[in-house]
């Protein structure tokens, strides 16, 4: 035990690529049940330990339209019933709901002017489907520069996770144990450090005992061991072994949550889950801190120059194809007010499909997943010169 009660903010993302559900199904039957059912997992064991878990979940827009398509919720109608499991979440008052961009883009990589579609389009499509706007935000990859500021401003967010290695606190005293406030071009919004290597073991695996041990020891250890302390852990929800166990009590429920919450159940917990919006609440004068340019670890990168995304020339020339195509685009509507009453429906096709282009998955899987990016590009290409040319007759 220790003196300094510890907050914890647990986190689960949720995203899947474009039409990823309905292909699972037809390539790869067993993937698709361990997802779906990894989704209803998470608002079940809430709901089991509704008096004490404190959960955070994000999702992309482009999975919950697949959740909501009424094709795929009869296809995975033998699993789980989707329409009561949204339900079920919209009702968890213990989830705090986080928003994200809707086809989940690397914000950094993609032409800024998208910026704003992605941003409202992922909070309309949460307040939506669960009649409650989000207040956070989770950057698709955790991908965050400081110039996105404003825009998550102007979208209605209050608050943004990042990961913790980026932060830079105007005192020079590195601390992931607080939140922070971060401005760009008059703007400020409060940042919230992930902590990376306990988020890493949320993901992989962990004891409670070993997280109770580690925590406790960072704490002890980190440069304000008396202060408030937040510890703020986030994964992929229904990525790696760990998350899909079929087996539960060998899961990361199963094995870790449950036996968390019954300690938390007990009254003799020193580290105590709780939502965010409400600790921030009642925090004040948060300390200045500017945030590096750059995502979380994945594969063999730290996150640092997006190079998971962009480091080979095929991904480079994919991102700078994607930011000509949306240049054209918004050129088109800058040059021709009228092209949305000449070519409204080819218009708003080739919108869609730049927009749905920019989805992280194309990118991260190296040239693998390029071809899917490429799929939606080129006829987009098409019905950008098609509008042109209506306007020319």
């Amino acid at each position: 035990m220790t003196d300094t009660l510890i907050h914890h903010a647990l986190g689960l993302h949720l995203h899947q690529p474009p039409d990823n559900l309905r292909l699972l199904l037809a390539v790869n039957p067993w993937e698709a049940e361990e997802i779906i059912l990894c989704y209803a997992r998470a608002v079940r064991f809430a709901q089991q330990y509704r008096d004490v878990a404190r959960l955070h979940v994000s999702f992309s827009g482009i999975l919950l339209e697949q959740l909501t398509d009424p094709q795929l919720v009869d296809r995975y109608r033998h699993l789980v019933d989707v329409p009561a499991m949204l339900n079920a979440y919209r009702e968890a008052d213990n989830i705090e709901l986080l928003g994200t961009g809707y086809y989940h883009p690397i914000f950094p990589l993609i032409p800024r002017p998208d910026w704003g579609e992605q941003l409202a389009h992922g909070r309309a499509m949460i307040e939506r489907i669960f009649g409650r706007a989000p207040r956070g935000f989770w950057p698709p990859e955790l991908a965050f520069t400081m110039e996105m500021i404003p825009a998550l401003v102007q979208a209605g967010y209050e608050y943004v996770i990042v990961d913790g290695v980026h932060v830079r606190p105007f005192d020079g005293i590195n601390d992931s144990f607080r939140p922070y406030v971060a401005c760009y071009d008059g703007m400020c919004i409060t940042v919230v450090p992930r902590d990376r290597e306990l988020s890493n073991a949320q993901e992989s695996g962990l004891r409670l005992d070993w997280f109770q041990d580690e925590l406790r020891w960072r704490v002890a250890g980190s440069p304000r061991p008396h202060a408030p302390r937040l510890l703020t852990s986030w994964s992929g929800g229904e990525n790696g072994g760990w998350f899909r166990q079929h087996d539960e009590p060998a899961g990361f429920f199963g094995y870790f949550f449950a036996p968390y919450m019954d300690w938390c159940r007990s009254g003799h917990a020193d580290i105590v889950p709780l939502h965010l919006s409400d600790y921030l609440a009642q925090v004040r004068h948060l300390p200045p801190a500017r945030v590096q340019a750059g995502a979380w670890n994945v594969g063999s990168s730290a996150g640092v120059d997006f190079s998971q995304w962009c480091g080979s020339t095929e991904q480079q020339q994919a991102v700078a194809d994607i930011q000509r195509l949306s240049a054209y685009y918004w050129t088109l509507c800058q040059d021709h007010p009228d092209v949305w009453q000449l070519a409204g429906d080819t218009l708003h096709t080739a919108r869609r499909l730049i927009l749905e282009a920019e989805t992280s998955c194309f990118l991260f899987w190296g040239e693998a997943w390029i071809p899917h990016l490429y799929a939606r590009i080129a006829p987009a290409e098409v019905a950008l010169r098609d509008a042109e040319t209506r306007l020319r007759r």
